[in-house]
């Protein structure tokens, strides 16, 4: 074996045996392990990675002694890892049935726009470009400041409904609609600087539903802004309990800044009563719109049974390291 072989097959089996490594301990969970979490994120990378390595390394190896044969099976296993959590929404069944094109009336429709603008973003003329050429019926909007909310005053002759809560720690949040919004109410669960918008939606149908706009804390720790670290994440808790108590149909939208296969994700879609819309769908990845590579889905809706979805688009970029995101739901 030359030199040359020798340290492209030790480069491989130490990438191997760090993508093992780092995919069973994203199984791993424990309050105040931040990091932890953040092993949870980029699945798709994993799968990706272990996918290349496992035939390279097969192709390399001189000798299937054990340390081979333990290397395989641990990168088979990682395969099964991110596989399991990864393949439902690139080839599972949709959990939120798409909207036949005869039963839909647009009165029982709604359109929403969800975008995180990134606070130290100076590209609102491009984002409202976005607006202006998808005209959804709502838009949620986060990282909001007072200079945010100066550059967005055009969007109140199109929206006779908004709720605006900006502030300066990059959770500050507005909400616009066309449809008239009543029993609004500004909670917040794990910290006073993060806001939510839970407020009953009124279509032109008449029809009624409940709209709750969030954005938690991420799970990294942060000096400048709040953060959850070392802290159970309690708001998607509670917002699950708000729509178990509620007797009118929900959506449930925002940056939950965590990805939707997490445990806490799934145990929210679980006592909530909720289906994700990207399952069966696509992945959808909304951040990091800076990278080409290190993306992962963080803007998510959430919706029961009452909505079939029309649309699902990821909308192009515009000075965000989020991407906005669209969708339109018909409400049976």
């Amino acid at each position: 074996m030359s030199t040359a072989h020798k340290i492209f097959l030790y480069v491989v089996i130490f990438l191997s045996a760090l993508l093992v490594i780092l995919s069973m301990a994203s199984l791993v969970r424990g309050v105040g392990y931040w990091y932890s979490n953040v092993l949870d994120f980029p699945r798709t990378q994993y799968l990706i990675g272990v996918l290349i390595l496992l035939p390279v390394f097969a192709w390399l190896t001189p000798r299937w002694d054990w340390p081979s044969r333990v290397l395989a099976v641990g990168l088979l296993a990682a395969i099964g890892v991110q596989s399991t959590l990864i393949l439902p929404y690139l080839i599972g069944p949709e959990r939120v049935e798409a909207a036949e094109a005869g039963e839909v009336s647009e009165d029982h429709t709604v359109g929403i726009l969800l975008a995180n603008v990134l606070q130290t973003s100076h590209s609102s003329e491009a984002f409202l470009e976005i607006v202006r050429d998808r005209d959804p019926d709502m838009l949620l909007v986060m990282e909001v400041n007072g200079r945010w909310m100066d550059e967005l005053t055009s969007l109140d002759q199109d929206y006779a409904h908004a709720v605006k809560q900006p502030n300066d720690v990059a959770y500050g949040m507005a909400l616009y609609s066309k449809f008239p919004l009543s029993g609004t109410e500004i909670k917040h669960f794990n910290h006073d600087d993060i806001p939510s918008i839970h407020t009953r939606v009124t279509l032109p149908s008449g029809r009624e539903f409940m709209f709750h706009g969030i954005h938690p804390a991420a799970p990294v720790p942060s000096k400048r802004y709040p953060d959850n670290q070392g802290e159970k994440e309690i708001a998607l808790g509670k917002v699950a309990d708000l729509v178990k108590q509620e007797s009118l149909p929900a959506i449930v939208c925002g940056d939950f800044n965590d990805v939707s296969w997490s445990q806490t994700a799934k145990f929210f879609q679980q006592e909530g009563g909720l289906d994700n819309v990207r399952l069966g769908r696509g992945l959808y990845n909304s951040f990091d719109a800076t990278s080409w590579f290190m993306r992962w889905p963080l803007d998510h809706y959430f919706v029961n049974r009452a909505f079939a979805v029309r649309e699902l688009e990821r909308l192009p970029k515009f000075g965000s390291d989020h991407f906005p995101m669209y969708a339109s739901f018909y409400l049976r």
